[in-house]
């Protein structure tokens, strides 16, 4: 998969030239993320908690809506929904989970947001309420300083900043915009949040504190991607939306349909976004503030591993999990290597009308949470464990280059006659050259690459 907004690879010693004719732009018309076996093999036939899973992995039921959590008194919300572990001194982790309920009762939300406090052999310890009183707690985010940034999915929704120990009410935040809410993104580095919004014509958003780590004030700003991918980042004048939904205040913003699941990859310095309605999933880079679309079902050829999607999350080893939005049940996995593939699903006959949501891995990589939102009605929180690859590709990341090619051509210029790339850089291998696509008014779509050797 290409992480990072890159025509070439690799390198050459000095100065090279590359003709790269008709055959290898012929080629190259396939898309970025490519079908194939993934990492971790074919499904099983479900088990007990009707799951299907691939050889070596195990699930367990964790807690299940409208029933007392195992070992303890507190009964399990229902329609968990995004999720997040944070690791505690004594080996054990706490889980968060969100409540999609809508509506409400005397003027208070049924939503919110639970958590679950595990032992350091994963037993569970304690269960209790960290968020009540809000309405349609869809997904959100981690923050490095162990809270949860709950996000409403209404057209009033804020992101409430919750205490994951429960001890303190939560607060919200309205600086960070109120919309239709999914999911948050902290990024600890540029010290920004990143935010999507669960409409058919939502945007992208980041919030900028005025003062790290407080959420309460601050910049609000929605994305513009130029057909080169560079996103441009334009300020909401009116983040409580008093008078104009925030999207419409900025005319031009660049459409993301259906944003939903969010998480940044801190070791890749990217933010992945889903895109339920058009079926992509993108990475945005946040060094370069552009963006690629990694995936995108419509340029699968046939049948594909995975569709409609949907929430995110990324393992130990960069491996980004990726739910469905209803659709087969299915949460693909698309690999570093460019491979995308399915790697469990929900038997349909145990979770009829249910939906996968809520992925996120325990501190260590090696336990896998998802929720079956509709599982007997209330739905059920899952603990998969197992196989999981912990650790990272080699950083393919190239060394400094200068690349030099020909004027912008049309494509049955480029099928016909090629393009000539010279490549300038100090170290020799492989040069591996990418093509891109433009598209006006969305992301580019990186197609295909292939190495040469220099």
């Amino acid at each position: 998969m290409i992480r990072r907004r890159e025509l070439i690879k690799g390198g050459v010693a000095g100065i090279g030239a590359l003709a790269l004719g008709p055959a290898f732009w012929e080629g190259a018309m396939a898309a970025s993320a490519r079908p194939g076996p993934g990492p971790y093999g074919p499904l099983g036939p479900a088990d007990a908690n009707g799951l299907r899973l691939p050889p070596g992995f195990s699930s367990r039921l964790i807690a299940q809506g409208e029933v007392p959590v195992p070992g303890t008194a507190y009964v399990w919300h229902g329609a968990s929904d995004g999720s997040a572990t944070y690791a505690l001194g004594d080996g054990g982790w706490i889980l968060v989970s969100n409540s999609e309920i809508p509506g409400d009762v005397g003027g208070r939300g049924l939503g919110g947001a639970s958590a679950i406090r595990f032992r350091s052999d994963g037993s569970i310890a304690d269960a209790y309420r960290i968020l009540e009183g809000t309405r349609f707690n869809c997904s959100g985010g981690k923050t490095p300083w162990n809270t949860w940034l709950s996000c409403e999915e209404v057209d009033t929704g804020r992101v409430w900043e919750c205490d994951i120990f429960g001890k303190n009410p939560a607060l919200a935040r309205p600086a960070m915009g109120v919309f239709s809410h999914e999911a948050a993104a902290v990024d600890e580095d540029g010290r920004r949040v990143y935010m999507t919004e669960d409409v058919s014509d939502g945007a992208f958003y980041r919030f900028t504190p005025d003062r790290w780590p407080d959420l309460s004030a601050g910049v609000l700003e929605l994305a513009r991607v130029a057909p080169s991918g560079e996103v441009e980042w334009l300020r909401v004048p009116d983040p409580s939306a008093a008078t104009m939904p925030t999207r419409k205040q900025l005319p031009g913003y660049t459409v993301f349909r259906r944003g939903e699941g969010l998480y940044f990859d801190r070791d890749a310095a990217t933010v992945y976004v889903a895109e339920s309605s058009a079926d992509r999933v993108h990475a945005y880079n946040t060094p370069t503030e552009t963006i690629d679309v990694v995936f995108e079902r419509k340029a699968i050829e046939g049948e594909s591993p995975l569709a409609d999607t949907d929430n995110v999350t990324v393992g130990h080893s960069g491996d980004v999990f990726v739910c469905e939005d209803g659709g087969d049940l299915r949460i693909g996995v698309i690999t570093p290597e460019g491979e995308v593939a399915t790697f469990m699903q929900l038997d349909p006959n145990m979770h009829a009308a249910s939906e996968s949501t809520g992925p996120s891995f325990d501190p260590s990589g090696r336990r896998f949470y998802i929720s079956s939102q509709r599982f007997a009605v209330a739905g059920a929180v899952f603990e998969i464990s197992g196989p999981f690859r912990t650790a990272r590709p080699a950083d393919t990341r190239p060394p400094a280059l200068r690349v030099d090619a020909g004027p912008t051509v049309s494509r049955p210029v480029l099928r016909k006659r090629g393009l000539r790339v010279a490549v300038t850089t100090g170290e020799p291998g492989t040069a591996t050259v990418a093509l891109r696509v433009p598209r006006a008014g969305r992301p580019p779509l990186t197609l295909a690459r292939r190495e040469i050797p220099t």
